[in-house]
């Protein structure tokens, strides 16, 4: 199941949640077998950089030049032996070889044999790059991030800081759910979720949120069928409350698919209002649907719509309008691992324009008075304070807002969370324990 996964990732460009939840659903394993698949498959991903590098200097013909199916074997049993203590290390071998034989030839069965008890007699030996003497290379091996990235946050944050964020971005992070207050309160779910053998805890900050464990799927959950929570990370929550839209207001969501933050923003406004969730994938609306039906939610109408012609249709109406960018996601990389293995540098400045262009066109569909927040799941200056200081300076109508009387209090004792008087807010990984996410809040002026 696993090697299923990582092929179609590696070889077809798949996203990881979608392909693992696929091969699931085709053999529906019981619970064990499907949290060892989810861990071999996120957890190899995670790791790429450092298991093709072991292999590297085992490997008499480079890895890129193996059949995709043998080089995703190699690359799971190099997993099992290094990181995975529960797996005999004659078991990832052995295990692998059978993979081999089923998806190869003889010759490559005994060069996965092979190399892979050669990784078992020597990686007491494993020795990574020297960090003094290259901090880039040592970080980007030991902790499994392509080295433009490391190097970029090296500039930014130094290296210190910069491994703490690799280590935080390897990390499982944990199964975030937001409680549907529309029905039921976060100490009442937590109650019928332990009903079903389910241990749900408080998150750190937002007040809806619940830390879920002991399941076999979100799907087989009662609760979940019942239209009770809605799986969002922390972060992501904090969104909504940042907007703070109130009941009976006109609300438009400019990028909002799935819609999380669309439910979320129609739970703080009691069900009373109207929310335009504009997408550009049509496909998409009916995730909109089920997820709003699923909740009871009656206020979301979901819209085909290119955010960056919003103005071509909805001039001078909103009260509130959340622009939840499109963006290079390089906060969600613990969610989403094979995104750093995707992304290219030159990408940052592409996205950069698209997100000014949308925030323009989302400006003109606000009243006077009104509240436009940018949001984004990315860490990076160029798409979240550059395109803020860039739309603000083009637009003097606009003004930054205190975030401070929006977000919940713990988050002003926190590190890095200084800038919430000016109006925005970064969060990272290693500093915040959540997805990293940026969030402005502006005012149109009466």
């Amino acid at each position: 199941m696993a090697l299923e996964v990582l092929y179609a990732v590696d070889h077809e460009g798949a996203f990881s949640n979608i392909a693992l939840n696929r091969v699931l659903e085709k053999y529906k394993p019981e619970k064990l077998d499907r949290g060892f698949t989810t861990e071999l498959v996120y957890g190899t991903l995670r790791t790429l950089n450092t298991l093709d590098w072991v292999l590297g200097g085992l490997l008499k013909k480079p890895l890129e030049g193996l059949p995709p199916w043998i080089k995703n074997i190699l690359r799971m049993g190099v997993y099992q032996i290094l990181y995975m203590d529960k797996v005999p290390d004659s078991a990832a071998c052995n295990e692998s070889a059978n993979l081999a034989r089923n998806y190869g030839h003889a010759g490559t069965v005994k060069l996965v044999n092979g190399v892979l008890r050669n990784v078992v007699r020597n990686m007491e030996r494993l020795e990574f790059p020297d960090m003094e003497i290259d901090p880039v290379k040592s970080i980007a091996i030991r902790y499994s991030h392509p080295e433009w990235l490391v190097r970029r946050w090296i500039q930014e944050f130094g290296p210190d800081a910069t491994a703490k964020l690799c280590q935080a971005n390897n990390e499982i992070p944990p199964n975030m759910i937001r409680t549907n207050t529309l029905r039921i309160s976060r100490d009442e779910l937590r109650k019928n979720l332990a009903a079903e053998g389910i241990e749900a805890r408080p998150g750190r900050y937002a007040p809806e949120s619940l830390i879920i464990e002991g399941f076999k799927s979100v799907g087989s959950i009662a609760a979940h069928q019942s239209g009770l929570f809605m799986v969002q990370d922390e972060s992501s929550t904090l969104v909504g409350h940042a907007v703070h839209p109130k009941p009976g207001c006109l609300v438009i969501d400019a990028c909002s698919a799935p819609g999380g933050k669309s439910t979320h923003m129609a739970q703080l406004m009691e069900n009373r209002g109207q929310i335009i969730s504009a997408d550009i994938h049509p496909h998409k609306m009916d995730l909109i649907r089920e997820n709003a039906d699923r909740l009871g939610i009656e206020i979301i109408k979901p819209v085909v719509l290119d955010a960056a012609e919003l103005d071509q249709q909805f001039t001078g109406n909103a009260d509130y309008i959340l622009v939840d960018a499109p963006c290079s996601g390089l906060g969600v990389l613990r969610r989403r691992p094979e995104i750093r293995w995707r992304k290219r540098p030159e990408q940052i400045d592409e996205l950069h324009s698209l997100q000014v262009k949308i925030l323009n066109s989302a400006a003109a569909c606000l009243k006077p008075g009104g509240t436009l927040v940018y949001s984004t799941c990315t860490i990076t200056p160029e798409e979240n304070t550059d395109v803020i200081n860039e739309f603000i300076d083009s637009n003097g109508d606009f003004f930054l807002e205190d975030l401070g009387g929006y977000l919940p209090e713990k988050l002003a004792q926190m590190p890095g969370t200084d800038n919430l008087s000016r109006g925005f807010v970064q969060f990272l990984p290693h500093i915040h324990g959540m997805d990293g996410f940026f969030i402005a809040r502006m005012k149109k002026r009466q």
